[in-house]
């Protein structure tokens, strides 16, 4: 696991051996070596014990998720890309990093064929992992025909039985696959319901959009319903949460109150998965000196002045003030207003 992990997919990064050693790993996942349970599968693993195959599973699902990368502008959009030195810092790839992404691309169907019949394991911790290496396969683009089979799979596992973690992330998986998840925004555990408002799903937006907002409003709570992250996702939860929401917005106005408390809170909002990501939307496509400030936009910035001493509101926050084309220091935004 520790060859996988740094010589084979060193932080995220694909090489020209990653498609054949994972077509490998995909290969082995049913044999019994895989039933072995360990605490730690690399020195750096402080997670709970759980099976090879589990292991191998989550990083199956993470060739996936690097396969996936710019692939689709509108799920990246709802990812950490939202950070204004995303487009400086991409580079050309080269004929090996091309050739790479592109054999990982291809083998996703073989991948998947090899993941799904882990979505209806016996053991938690392995459907959990097979969830989480699902969500980017069935997110390629021509894989769409499988998805059907594989929401009957998860929705298999959303009885009452189940406890959140799973129905959550079957929830998540539903959505961001672009599956009807309507009757469960209306769950009776918020996090479920929070999980199938995520993804650009069939869903009525007003609704969906209404339940996100809902857990915005007491972030302490909603981070507390996974403290370890679900598969596919870093940080605390409310980060997902705020970046959907500010995705599905149709406006800035829609959103305001709850991300102008975030901003106003003092001390707890961090700069680049929280008030950095709520100013580009509140200035999408930058400032406009020709057109007055909204008053939701006037609100947003007296917020940053407002904290700016407890939390860097503005001076922490240059890059993201730059890239919204607005004054990078405290004076500058308070003339502004």
């Amino acid at each position: 696991m520790a060859a996988l992990d740094m010589g084979v997919l060193h932080q995220g990064s694909l090489y020209t051996v990653t498609a054949p050693t994972a077509l490998f790993v995909a290969a082995i996942l049913d044999h019994p070596v895989g039933l072995e349970e360990h605490e730690g599968h690399v020195p750096w693993d402080d997670g709970p014990p759980r099976s090879l195959r589990a292991a191998l599973l989550v990083w199956l699902g993470q060739v996936a998720e690097s396969a996936a990368y710019g692939e689709d502008p509108v799920r990246d959009r709802t990812d950490w890309q939202w950070a204004p030195w995303h487009d400086e810092t991409r580079r050309e790839h080269d004929p090996d990093e091309l050739a790479a992404l592109h054999a990982c691309r291809g083998i996703r169907p073989a991948l998947y064929d090899a993941v799904e019949p882990f979505l209806s394991s016996p053991d938690p911790h392995v459907r959990e992992a097979a969830r989480g290496a699902a969500v980017p396969l069935l997110s390629a683009p021509g894989l769409a025909d499988r998805v059907p089979q594989a929401a009957a799979l998860l929705r298999a596992h959303l009885g009452a039985a189940a406890g959140r973690r799973e129905r959550a992330g079957a929830a998540r998986a539903l959505s961001l696959w672009g599956m009807d998840t309507s009757d469960l925004l209306a769950d009776s555990d918020p996090a479920v319901r929070v999980c199938a408002a995520l993804g650009p799903a069939r869903v009525d937006r007003p609704r969906a959009l209404a339940v996100l907002l809902d857990a915005l409003r007491d972030p302490r709570t909603t981070d507390g319903w996974f403290p370890e992250p679900l598969p596919g996702l870093d940080g605390w939860f409310r980060f997902t949460v705020l970046r959907s929401a500010l995705a599905m917005a149709a406006s800035f106005e829609e959103v305001a109150p709850e991300a102008i408390g975030i901003v106003a809170a003092r001390g707890t909002s961090l700069v680049d998965h929280e008030r950095g990501p709520i100013l580009l939307r509140a200035f999408a496509g930058g400032y406009d000196p020709s057109h007055p400030l909204t008053s939701a936009q006037r609100d947003l910035l007296r917020a940053f002045v407002d904290t700016d001493e407890v939390t860097g509101g503005i001076a922490g926050n240059g890059l993201w003030f730059r890239a919204a084309g607005l004054p990078e220091d405290r004076k500058g935004i308070a003339a502004l207003l």
